[in-house]
């Protein structure tokens, strides 16, 4: 197993003969293309296959010893088990050949695409699309964000909103009512005066208000921007950390029903978010793909599915995750090539945000 496996994440011998990795590979290939369990007859008919049915039997046989594949019931074919899944993914990541090409056009960004926000979503969009599951995003940790953007609004006469706009895709926004009407005039000098004062400052940083006092203002601006001064304070802690979510309504359709048993908990833990959201920073120290097949999820309300992610960032830190979500059974070498897909198209995005 690589190094960086995330702890929760089984170990598996890889012991098995190179017929036997045949078999389990071509068993969970099957499987998972029409979702039907996979006999002997099934294998041995293949053209490239020179062993015996008997000999194919066996093996079967064997794996399903050892734990990779189980033997449903109402059928004589085996379909793969949990271990199954995870020694095929193993042999999937080692060898990038073996993955298919994914359209690096369904991925790209637009160029036009300046905001965060909007090129998050343009690709958890492109994600759920390709693979057909629920694609997931985290945005980047708020540490690493700065104010990239400061608009002041005039909403009523009396009432101005300050809306903040982070490097990270985060906004916040602040409502200020005053006793008085406030000038037009005075309104669209303030986004100026802040943009030019605050703009690339840390979200965490301390000197904030600071920043904002400049004596050779008059009185009236001096007083007008200590108002707005309060949508500048403890931004850290007013933004949240983002995961944006698309597709959920795939998983819920006819092809996908019979492969997720407990869809309405999956449900429930993207409404919430907060568990999902934490599973993902849970691997951000991850350089790699990392792959959670059913149990070895960190979070309960996980453990009915997969989910393959991969990181993005800069090259001396990573700052989110790319995801998806699918069952069990799912096709897990286009997901892997979509993810890091993903993640390396919004590395390539962050480096142009974060040399800004």
């Amino acid at each position: 197993l690589r190094s960086g496996a995330p702890s929760h994440q089984p170990r598996i011998s890889l012991v098995l003969s190179e017929r036997q990795q045949a078999i389990l590979g071509f068993v969970v290939e099957r499987y998972v293309a029409d979702g039907r369990p996979v006999g002997s007859k099934a294998i041995a008919a293949k053209p490239d296959i020179t062993w015996s049915p008997s000999t194919v039997r066996s093996e079967l046989a064997s794996l399903e010893d050892e734990g990779f594949l189980t033997h449903p019931h109402t059928s004589a074919g085996r379909v793969p088990t949990d271990s199954g899944y995870r020694f095929y993914v193993e042999e999937l990541l080692a060898s990038q050949d073996r993955l298919p090409e994914v359209p690096a056009s369904e991925l790209r960004i637009s160029r036009m695409r300046r905001e965060v926000d909007d090129a998050i979503r343009e690709t958890t969009g492109a994600l759920s699309r390709i693979t057909d599951l629920v694609a997931l995003v985290t945005a980047p940790p708020l540490a690493t964000a700065t104010i990239r953007r400061v608009e002041v609004l005039r909403l009523q006469p009396r009432v101005v909103m300050v809306v903040v706009i982070a490097s990270n895709g985060g906004v916040t926004k602040r409502v200020f009512t005053f006793d008085s009407e406030v000038d037009p005039g005075l309104v669209e000098w303030a986004g100026s005066y802040l943009n030019e004062r605050l703009s690339g400052l840390g979200l965490g940083a301390r000197m904030a208000a600071s920043r904002l006092h400049d004596p050779e203002l008059s009185p009236t601006e001096n007083g007008f921007i200590a108002e707005l001064e309060g949508a500048f304070t403890n931004l850290e802690e007013s933004a949240d950390d983002t995961l944006y979510v698309d597709g959920a309504a795939r998983l819920l359709s006819e092809e996908h029903s019979a492969d997720l048993p407990h869809a309405d908990h999956l449900m429930r833990a993207l409404e919430r978010r907060v568990n999902v959201l934490r599973a993902l920073r849970s691997a951000l120290e991850q350089r790699s793909v990392f792959v959670w097949i059913g149990d070895e999820n960190p979070e309960p309300e996980l453990r009915s599915v997969s989910v393959v992610g991969a990181n993005y960032g800069l090259g001396y830190r990573n700052l989110g995750a790319v995801g998806i979500i699918g069952p069990v059974r799912m096709d897990y070498a286009t997901a892997i090539a979509s993810v890091r897909g993903a993640a390396g198209e919004l590395s390539r995005f962050f480096e142009t945000v974060y040399d800004e």
